[in-house]
């Protein structure tokens, strides 16, 4: 997970040095792996475009006058969007920049372009090395301040985290900016979601419906009409890129931007291309195809959650979109999907597919119903501010099982005080989980219930809650404490000491001991003639392979298939031995296991 500085400060106000920040929040429990810098851009400005005329020699390119507050420069250009009035990142001679074709960085150099000298170089974003695109010019917001320095005014940092499977909530900016709030004592500020809804009522819109409730939790969805798919804004293109993602469109960026804000996979359909304004959240048809948005034709099973329309799917469920429904530039419509889906279900039809996704990453670690309306009207915002449009009154909101929403769990400050060994105070308690989002009610003078905010799947004991309270009080804060019983020593006459005794008496005479796995085949115990009269070996329910089906009755078994594989490899003279268990049938009974030892060996000497 790449976190940039930039993005972070709009949620939490973060005034440490990056290393510092880095340390506290590994020393916490979210290791960052490392911190890039980016802004390299040494003789690089912000720069204004004054005029714009044409080459003399040349119908594709342009001569335009640039200021950079401290001169005015001429510059040739070729980018078909650049135009008078524009803020740009402007390189002067000497600049140390990407070249589009090479894709290495070189150092700018004086030029004469078809006979006209040209000073500089109105830069892409590929040029800077923030992005792919290289078609047009970067341009800058209108209030981007003339001639400061490009790496002052676009600069940032890069926080690399290396997440522990628990932590899906890091898998966020906002999950991060919590962690922050509560390690510095500062206030987290979530976006404010605000938007008119001047569209028909969505309900007479579309029809959705969840036929399979067990695996789709929760279906939420939203309609945006009359909008423009176009290239995002460049704000939306550089966060996506500092986080490691490549701009696509305006529509699908959203979709992405909001899974990284909120930690929340969500899906745009093209509304014009679902047949009979429906969506079935269902499981598939044995045999049933769907060409997904990788260009692959899928056959899928009836284990599979599909998103269809009345007659075909559309998308695998939580996994991957449909090429039939997908967002193009002659979209006008979309509709927006926001949902949570069985985390087993989606993880299983990710291994079958082979089809692992960012979405997949989420769904299949689980996350709380509790968040997919409130990331369905987050991105619906932003849709609507980057591509226009009218959005439709109201959402969809399929949610047949309210009883997963909201989740309470307890601690006692005598339960803490037991595994940690130290006394907090109740209030600390309250202050640290409040600080993390959690609501706090006190039950009595010395225990809490917290109320486990949206972003968080990970808290479902008590124990949980005393880790969060040690994460953040830190964990160099618990006292070291002795033992108050010395440690028993090893009683010499039990078994443990009996096996090691044998064992070194085995090794002292020249034998090498192995370890086999301890199921055999019926072939293994044909060939050493193996009879237990009425009590058979005893049978796996579901053996891995025909060559492991049968608990070991005896040692010799395997010993002798082992003897066997190293003769086949090199001289001997071979002396093995194995201590071990072996298993006897007792009918209805539970196996009886014997600890044995055995040894086989082989050679000229024997």
């Amino acid at each position: 997970m790449k976190v940039p500085l930039s993005w972070l400060r709009e949620y939490v106000d973060v005034d440490l040095p990056v290393g510092e920040l880095a340390h506290r929040l590994t020393m916490a429990g979210v290791e960052v792996g490392d911190t890039v810098e980016i802004g390299d851009w040494q003789e690089c400005f912000v720069g204004r475009v004054l005029t714009v005329q044409p080459h003399p020699d040349a119908d594709r390119l342009s001569l335009c006058r640039v200021d950079i507050e401290t001169e005015e420069l001429e510059v040739v250009c070729g980018a078909p969007n650049v135009a008078a009035g524009q803020k740009i990142c402007f390189a002067r001679v000497g600049a140390n920049l990407y070249n589009s074709h090479s894709g290495k960085r070189e150092t700018l150099k004086p030029a004469r372009i078809r006979g006209v000298v040209s000073q500089g170089m109105i830069c892409s974003a590929l040029e800077l090395g923030l992005g792919e695109d290289h078609d047009g010019i970067m341009v800058l917001p209108e209030d981007a301040p003339v001639g400061v320095p490009l790496d002052r005014y676009m600069g940032d940092s890069v926080l690399e985290l290396e997440l522990t499977p628990n932590r899906l909530d890091c898998l966020s900016i906002l999950g991060v900016a919590h962690e922050v709030g509560a390690l510095t004592g500062k206030k987290v500020t979530e976006p404010v979601v605000s938007y008119a809804e001047d569209g028909p009522p969505i309900s007479s819109q579309v029809t959705i419906s969840v036929a399979d409730p067990d695996l789709c939790h929760r279906y939420t969805a939203s309609l945006i009409q009359g909008l423009k798919v176009g290239p995002s804004p460049q704000w939306l293109q550089d966060r996506l890129t500092k986080a490691g993602y490549r701009p696509i469109n305006n529509v699908v960026d959203v979709t992405n931007y909001v899974m990284l804000e909120f930690n929340q996979p969500l899906h745009a359909f093209d509304y014009d291309q679902l047949k009979d304004r429906t969506i079935v959240v269902r499981r598939a048809e044995p045999n049933e195809k769907l060409v997904t948005l990788d260009g692959v034709e899928r056959r899928l099973s009836s284990e599979v959650l599909v998103i269809a329309d009345a007659h075909d799917p559309i998308g695998l469920a939580g996994v991957i979109g449909g090429a039939d429904s997908e967002i193009g530039p002659d979209t006008v419509a979309v509709l927006l999907e926001s949902a949570t889906f069985n985390s087993y279900n989606n993880r299983q039809t990710a291994q079958d597919l082979r089809l692992r996704t960012e979405a997949t990453l989420r769904f299949e670690k689980g996350l709380r119903p509790e968040l997919a309306p409130i990331a369905l009207r987050r991105a619906t915002q932003l849709i609507q501010q980057v591509a226009g449009g009218q959005i439709a009154q109201g959402i969809v909101d399929e949610f047949p099982d309210q009883s997963m929403a909201g989740q309470t769990v307890g601690v006692s400050i005598g339960r803490l005080k037991k595994i940690l060994g130290m006394d907090i105070g109740i209030e600390k308690v309250e202050e640290v989980l409040e600080s993390l989002g959690f609501q706090i009610r006190r039950v009595d003078s010395t225990s809490l219930e917290a109320d486990i905010p949206y972003w968080r799947n990970d808290i479902t004991i008590e124990e949980d809650l005393v880790e969060e309270v040690v994460r953040i009080i830190g964990y160099d804060a618990v006292p070291t404490t002795m033992l108050s019983t010395p440690i028993p020593s090893q009683n010499q006459g039990s078994m443990t000491s009996l096996v090691g005794r044998v064992k070194d008496a085995l090794v002292s005479a020249g034998l090498q001991e192995v370890i086999n796995y301890p199921l055999v085949s019926m072939e293994d115990l044909r060939r050493i003639n193996h009879t237990d009269g009425d009590r058979p070996p005893l049978r796996l329910a579901n053996p891995m392979n025909a060559g492991q089906e049968y608990l070991r009755p005896t040692l010799l078994a395997s010993l002798l298939a082992t003897l066997a594989a190293n003769q086949g490899h090199g001289e001997g003279p071979f002396r093995l031995f194995e201590v071990g268990r072996v298993f006897t049938s007792q009918g209805e009974q539970l196996p009886q296991e014997t600890e044995v030892a055995a040894a086989v060996m082989a050679g000229r000497r024997w």
